[in-house]
């Protein structure tokens, strides 16, 4: 008769382009979450630049050991429901080994017989088996495992997304909003997990990212990183209520050359213009330079360019077309004064004063490449607008913020009664009312402060306060009484 034996498993994922040599994996033991797997693939998508294995082949088999199961001489495998939570805290965790292959002289194999640890998942294929032996397990308690490694949506589902009004159950207990969980600040992250929160309010682009068979063809680990953070955020069966953006910040760092990483605070209007710019740049194809970023984003302006005679011997004057993703508008100067109270006087100004910059009289004098009078005037809106306000200002000894509040219409953003807009083409309508749906603001001194996102949830149209782990339901009127940095309106159809 044989023993019953209980075996306590470490998550190991194994992933071609870790460390392979035997030596090295011993000496080093588990990698550093700096160092995580790359995302798993369903059948029939796999990430590019990334190896799941051969499914014909034994030795590129790439599986990680489930934790907490337990074996008996008969060969069965039966797995602990306890385990289960251990398992995945650890695949949150991401506390990764690599172990290569499942063949008799692979490590894995080598690994079941010394360690004790005995059940891996194939990545590609989602089969899970039992090392030595080598057979297949099947239980319903590893889908919850396949769910949180890869999760994954039909268009069907992403359909009924902003129509779904229920609350889901985490895998730890805890109950949470699909599309309204929080994002853990790694350390000064903030900016990145704002950015984060505003996009997903953008439908097209985050059903276009739920659906990874949209950008297959796409070599960009950023790309595939965006959209498996999209799909963390908006499922329905997470381990727990909030998600860690620690491997797309990974791919962040590594395509902005470090020029935004973890420790080291940045400014979400800097981001958000590089973000879209690289998904742009990565998503777009030979045949056309288009994507589902200037799908949502891109309008244009007519600039006008004035260079004055005293620069150059005549008056040159220039127009062209310049294509946007964004609009920055300046405000006014705080005043130096105090009220009779010896009070400072908060400032505040009306979202359609500023936006007259855009109304095609308006000049605005610039310095820099050289100095010249410009005018612009919007020539095409694009569905979703996205507006910066100017509050920081750096001279050469210190960075200021202008504290001047912008009042702004939360709905019904009508730009026609403030700006000209382009007559519409022939059997068409002008669009030109929006409705906002995300708003960034900054909290205290330059340099030193936070940011928190304001956003909506269209299912049941109220707004949520998001700040890192955060989230909590406000009031519309709540949205429009701090000092908004950044701004996502969308047009009304």
């Amino acid at each position: 008769m044989t023993s019953k034996r209980e075996h306590e498993d470490n998550v190991r994922v194994n992933a071609e382009g870790f460390e392979s040599d035997p030596k090295k994996q011993k000496r080093n033991g588990h990698l550093s979450p700096s160092s995580s797997p790359p995302p798993p693939a369903s059948e029939g998508f796999l990430l590019p630049g990334f190896n799941y294995g051969d499914e014909d082949d034994e030795d590129n088999y790439r599986r990680p050991p489930v934790n907490d199961y337990r074996g008996d001489g008969g060969g069965a495998v039966k797995l602990r429901s306890g385990g289960i939570v251990h398992i995945l805290m650890l695949l949150i965790a991401s506390l990764w080994e690599v172990l290569p292959g499942r063949g008799k002289k692979s490590h894995a194999y080598t690994h079941s017989l010394e360690a004790g640890h005995h059940v891996y998942i194939n990545l590609r294929t989602e089969k899970v088996y039992c090392l030595p032996d080598g057979y297949e397990i099947s239980d319903p308690s590893l889908d919850d495992i396949r769910h949180v490694l890869n999760p994954r949506f039909t268009e069907e589902q992403v359909e009924q997304i902003d129509k779904n009004k229920q609350w889901s159950r985490a895998l730890d207990g805890s109950d949470y909003l699909p599309g309204m969980v929080g994002l853990n600040n790694i350390k000064e992250t903030d900016f990145v997990n704002v950015t984060i929160q505003s996009l997903m309010r953008v439908t097209p682009l985050r059903n276009f990212f739920l659906i990874p068979k949209n950008y297959q063809h796409c070599k960009s680990p950023l790309v595939h990183r965006f959209g498996e953070l999209t799909r963390k955020i908006w499922h329905a069966r997470n381990f727990k209520g909030q998600v860690s953006p620690h491997e797309f910040l990974q791919a962040v760092m590594k395509a902005s050359k470090k020029r935004f990483r973890i420790g080291a605070q940045s400014d979400p209007v800097e981001f958000m213009s590089w973000l879209l710019n690289t998904l742009h740049a990565d998503l777009r194809t030979s045949k056309k330079d288009s994507s589902i970023i200037y799908e949502c984003f891109q309008g244009e302006l007519e600039v006008v360019k004035e260079i004055p005679k005293k620069v150059l011997r005549r008056k040159k004057t220039e127009t062209y077309k310049m294509p946007f993703l964004m609009l920055g508008l300046d405000l006014p100067p705080p005043p130096l004064f105090k009220d009779v109270m010896e009070k400072n006087i908060i400032p505040q100004v009306p979202l359609f004063n500023i936006l007259k910059k855009f109304d095609g009289e308006t000049v605005i004098e610039v310095v820099r490449p050289r100095i010249a009078r410009m005018r612009y005037r919007v020539t095409r809106l694009p569905q979703y607008l996205i507006l910066h306000m100017r509050r920081f200002t750096k001279n050469n000894f210190f960075v200021e913020k202008n504290p001047t509040l912008v009042n702004f219409p939360v709905k019904n953003l009508e730009l026609k009664d403030y700006i000209p807009l382009p007559t519409p083409k022939e059997n068409e309508r002008l669009h030109s009312k929006y409705d906002l749906i995300a708003n960034i603001v900054h909290d205290g001194k330059p340099g030193e402060g936070s940011y928190r996102a304001f956003v909506q949830r269209k299912s049941e149209e109220l707004w949520y306060e998001m700040q890192d782990l955060h989230v909590s339901e406000t009031l519309p009127q709540m949205v429009a009484l701090s000092e908004t940095y950044m701004q996502i309106y969308e047009q009304q159809q």
